[in-house]
């Protein structure tokens, strides 16, 4: 049988890969199995490629050229491929192959009754594979037309001799001649839109999530990364638009004639959607199919035709992430000692290195370099921006439930708080090594030696009591999501409005700029939601104290000065109070459009600070005149007041449940400011009086069948809570991620005792 030299894209499917590359197979595949709109076209095939170099004797030429090539002289191989590419060029395309290419051509023109336009895209025989990225290493030619379209055939074949392909291909054993190019001829879409698509985040490899990305014109300035595009993400569970972002796009590439030129886009253009969300949907539903096809991640691009048609152009394997499959867990263990320079309390079961940057000021951040050891006296929300960029976090003052703790915890950003003098013990500069892979936290002096073991998350056992996690950010949410925990039993609002918005939402509301702060925590509360879907979700209402709402942008305009705001104008006081009010509502707002416009229904909420029945009732009476009932969701309270637990029998009546704040709870019930270091050694949640009421209440929640969980710094820190909570019978035990392991296990021991 003669080998074919053109193939139609009807004719091939994804076991022609060796004969057509990954992308030509692809569109095949899809025309053929599925009912996915690809433009029509033909493949150019290997056998044509392998035949156009052995007819005009390249093969030699090419080999000769290779065997001197050093890819770490860049001089040299940027000379060497040139003069492949060129020798590539003017040869000549033989009379029986460039016969049969134009007469694909010429009935392809038939069909659509006149000379038509098409995309001259490379297709290598190993690119798109699971394993081997050989993706935008070849060319791809637009607009092409009538005898150009052979010249533009042989200039992919040249691409497969780019600086870029051959040193791939040396870095990674390839041979040049077991790697062949096919060339997909395709109709050419007059894209008036135009963009590439993930079935997985690419930045994350979350797997529960489409993202879309969106230009005006031609796709090549996406893949070029000229224009700043729209983003979408879609969810796939639902199917619901979860986030939106406008890109600049300040330009674009648009077909005039036979030619492509470049043209401004309108400022009105600009500040638009290229997308509509049933267009956003659509797309979705393609990357679904398409997944679901190949059954792996898959990188897509797309187009809008000048009819308001979509059509998917290119789909191929996604590389990065698509292969990964296993779940782990990490233990950090030291593997040499050097001195002891400072001793602490130690956050998050990790060991890292680095250099010391003392920050003295928050006037002075600008000042930290990403991957640094930030050592500071203390922090405040106003520091957590360089907090994220820090590798660990010392702190002179502070104990387990300090600002900087709890939130070094939540980024997973090992910390040593409480050192009472590493500014002034440690230099800038100085190599240090921070050890906190047991209870008490060491600095070491220089960089030492220290292992990863990793363990599979599949063999850890499951218990009765619900194990949940405390998370901050939607990054945090993503890695967490992969423990085997029953969900989140506390997301806290303030990260999100702190990170995501920055400004004060009464400053925001002055400006008419409601939607948009609507819009950006309901975008932040997805994040966390999402990855964890179907299990629980708690988002606990903003519980910024006074100090904390005044250091947001324009924030001091609305708030009070308060000598001691712990126990100040915070929680459900602030929410029913006239001056708030019209900002709790925004907060609702945003957990509504969550469910109700993405479709993220595993959210329940939960009312922190709740002093009074009667601030209960007017809270639950605006949530639900914003059309958050508890028929809709579940509405918990913080159970971190006395009074919370005094009053259990009647709080009951107004809520589906309660969580134990046991930092405030302690705070509260042994009169200590849980911030006051010269009182920090009485604060202990493991306290006779606080155990009582913590028993009480859960006593309390069994007999009205109530949800009774616990989110506060106890069971992270201290094991013999946990045993505490699971013998009296708590419904869950809410931690930080890098103790929920420990935790489980603990929970299955006790569990097993007690049967």
């Amino acid at each position: 049988m003669k080998k074919p030299f053109v193939l139609w894209f009807k004719e091939i499917s994804n076991k022609d890969v060796h004969l057509v590359g990954g992308k030509n197979a692809s569109l095949g595949e899809m025309i053929s199995k599925t009912n996915i709109p690809v433009p029509d076209g033909f493949a150019i095939t290997s056998y044509a490629y392998q035949y156009f170099i052995k007819k005009n004797g390249l093969e030699d030429f090419i080999k000769k050229k290779l065997a001197k090539l050093d890819t770490s002289n860049i001089k040299m191989l940027r000379k060497l491929a040139k003069e492949i590419r060129s020798a590539i060029k003017n040869a000549k395309m033989p009379k029986e192959l460039e016969r049969e290419v134009l007469k694909y051509y010429k009935k392809m023109c038939k069909r659509f009754g006149k000379e038509i336009l098409v995309a001259v895209r490379s297709s290598a025989t190993a690119e798109d594979l699971p394993t081997a990225s050989f993706a935008g290493q070849q060319e791809t030619y637009l607009n092409v037309k009538g005898d150009e379209l052979i010249e533009r055939i042989k200039d992919c074949f040249a691409s497969l001799f780019t600086d870029r392909a051959i040193s791939y291909r040396e870095n990674k054993g390839f041979d040049h001649f077991k790697i062949a190019l096919s060339v997909g001829i395709e109709k050419m879409v007059n894209s008036v839109a135009s963009g590439v698509m993930f079935s997985i985040d690419p930045n994350t490899g979350f797997r529960n999530l489409i993202v879309i990305e969106a230009i005006y014109g031609l796709g090549e300035y996406i893949v070029q990364g000229k224009v700043s595009p729209d983003e979408y993400h879609v969810f796939k569970p639902t199917m619901g638009v979860v986030f939106k972002k406008i890109g600049s796009k300040d330009k674009m590439l648009v077909r005039e004639g036979n030619k492509t030129v470049e043209k401004s886009v309108s400022n009105k253009m600009r500040k638009s959607y290229v997308l509509s969300n049933e267009e956003i949907k659509e797309l979705g539903k393609y990357a679904m199919l398409i997944e679901r096809h190949y059954g792996r991640p898959m990188d897509m691009e797309w187009a809008k035709d000048e009819d308001g048609k979509l059509y998917i152009v290119q789909a191929r394997p996604e590389t990065v992430h698509g292969i990964k499959t296993e779940r782990i867990i990490r233990k950090y263990v030291l593997k040499e000692k050097s001195r002891v320079l400072l001793r602490g309390d130690s956050v998050g079961r990790k060991i890292t290195a680095g250099k010391v940057n003392i920050i003295k000021s928050i006037k002075d951040i600008g000042r930290f370099k990403r991957g640094q050891i930030l050592v500071t006296e203390m922090t405040d929300p106003d520091w957590e921006p360089i907090m994220k960029m820090a590798s660990g976090i010392i702190t002179d003052k502070g104990g387990l439930t300090c600002h900087a703790a709890i939130v070094s915890r939540e980024l997973g950003v090992p910390a040593i708080v409480g050192t009472a003098n590493a500014t002034k013990r440690l230099k800038n500069g100085m190599d240090i090594t921070l050890d906190c892979s047991e209870k008490e936290g060491k600095v070491w002096e220089g960089t030492l030696r220290y292992e990863i073991v990793e363990e599979k998350v599949e063999r850890i056992p499951e218990t009765n009591t619900k194990i949940m996690v405390n998370v901050a950010t939607p990054e945090e949410a993503l890695q967490a999501s992969l423990l085997p925990v029953d969900g989140v039993g506390l997301a806290r609002e303030e990260f999100i409005i702190n990170d995501h918005i920055g400004e004060h939402p009464l400053k925001m509301i002055e400006e008419n700029r409601a939607d948009e702060f609507v819009k950006k925590l309901a975008e932040g509360i997805a994040g966390i939601a999402m990855p964890f879907y179907p299990r629980e979700v708690i988002v606990r209402f903003s519980d910024f104290k006074t100090n904390e709402y005044a250091n947001l942008k324009g924030g001091k305009k609305y708030e009070p000065k308060e000598d001691n705001p712990m126990i100040g104008w915070r929680g459900a006081s602030r929410y029913i109070s006239k001056e708030f009010k019209p900002a709790f509502r925004l907060e609702c707002r945003a957990i509504k459009m969550v469910i109700d416009e993405f479709g993220i229904n595993n959210l329940s909420v939960m009312i922190p600070f709740c002093r009074t029945l009667e601030e209960a009732k007017e809270v639950l009476k605006i949530m639900k005149e914003e059309g958050l009932s508890r028929r809709k969701i579940n509405i918990y309270v913080m159970a971190e007041i006395p009074s919370n637990i005094i009053l259990a029998e009647e709080f009951a009546k107004y809520f589906d449940g309660f969580s134990i704040g046991s930092n405030d709870l302690t705070q509260l019930t042994l009169g200590i400011d849980r911030d006051n270091e010269r009182l920090s050694k009485e604060f202990d949640e493991r306290n006779t009086a606080v155990k009582r009421l913590i028993k009480e209440l859960i006593r309390v929640g069994k007999e009205n069948n109530k949800y009774v969980g616990i989110c506060g710094e106890a069971p992270s820190n201290y094991p013999e809570i946990v045993r505490f909570l699971v013998k009296n019978g708590i419904t869950s035990i809410s931690v930080n991620p890098d103790v929920a392991i420990k935790t489980k296990l603990i929970v299955s021991e006790v569990e097993k005792n007690e049967k």
